[in-house]
């Protein structure tokens, strides 16, 4: 699936360092990260990131918190664009195409890179209606009952709720919610999903069923999930970015890339003495 379907704009070229980029053997790129860097009016919050992130696989962001794990993350489908003192800088790249050009429409790009928040966030609306949502906004409303039925399908909720599509989403489950949210996202085609903490109000029998479909997912999207939870993205992740804090010369703090490599690589044989004491519960 190609970024043309979104972006009117030629790739562009971007000399490329291997410094930071784990062997994929053929994988396709999806995103091509090029030092980026993201404030919040004179505070930064992330600085100089880059890495590729590869077709359907599960790409983990870990580090502790306030590293900018979640800022870097809405820099894929330009969700900070909606936070009015957000500076982005670098690149960002899909499918070779910069996703910041000015002729390119967020709400497309949103369409193809969906995201699925911390905490379910179903509206008060019915269990189908909150599917077809995306879909009547985007005016994909050809076989609607169907493209919802997929879609639930998809993110292992349809059994659950087939014969009540009529009721409140408000009366699921924490984990069913979820799920829901996460079928409202694939119910508009995307080829990315984006999930920052998905798992981290559930309980540990729908946090594993998050992480199943994490699984059967990546056949068919490409995943970037941001985690405070080192098991979740051991048992998830084919490869892991760890992020850190640096100290500026001004004394500001800001986040910043140290390791990304393949995920047993990065949990058993850290290149980094950072990462090696993140994830030995040194610090962090």
């Amino acid at each position: 699936m190609s970024g043309d379907t979104i972006l009117n704009v030629a790739p562009i070229e971007i000399a490329q360092s291997r410094e930071r980029r784990p062997v994929t053997a053929a994988r396709e790129t999806v995103f091509d990260i090029r030092n980026l860097s993201v404030s919040y009016g004179k505070t930064p919050a992330v600085k100089d990131v880059s890495f590729e992130i590869y077709r359907n696989m599960v790409t983990a962001i870990i580090g502790p918190s306030g590293c900018g794990k979640s800022t870097f993350i809405r820099t894929l489908n330009r969700m900070n664009d909606l936070v009015p003192s957000a500076k982005v800088e670098g690149d960002v790249l899909y499918h070779g195409q910069d996703l910041y050009a000015s002729r390119v429409d967020p709400v497309q790009v949103r369409r193809k890179i969906g995201m699925v928040f911390q905490r379910p966030n179903p509206f008060p609306k019915s269990i189908f209606d909150n599917v077809a949502w995306g879909l009547r906004v985007l005016g994909m409303k050809d076989n609607l009952k169907d493209r919802v039925q997929h879609a639930l399908e998809q993110a292992a909720l349809w059994d659950d709720v087939r014969h009540r599509l009529k009721k409140s989403a408000l009366g699921l489950s924490g984990g069913q919610q979820q799920r829901l949210c996460i079928a409202r996202a694939l119910a508009v085609e995307p080829e990315v999903l984006l999930m920052d903490e998905p798992a981290s109000s559930l309980d540990p029998i729908a946090t594993s069923r998050i992480e199943d479909l994490m699984h059967t997912l990546k056949r068919d999207y490409t995943i970037v999930i941001v985690t405070h939870n080192m098991q979740q993205a051991a048992r998830v992740a084919d490869l892991t970015a760890f992020f850190s804090l640096d100290v500026l010369p001004d004394g500001a703090r800001t986040g910043l890339l140290v390791e990304y490599d393949a995920t047993e690589k990065i949990f058993t044989q850290p290149s980094d003495k950072r990462t090696e004491d993140y994830v030995t519960g040194r610090f962090g």
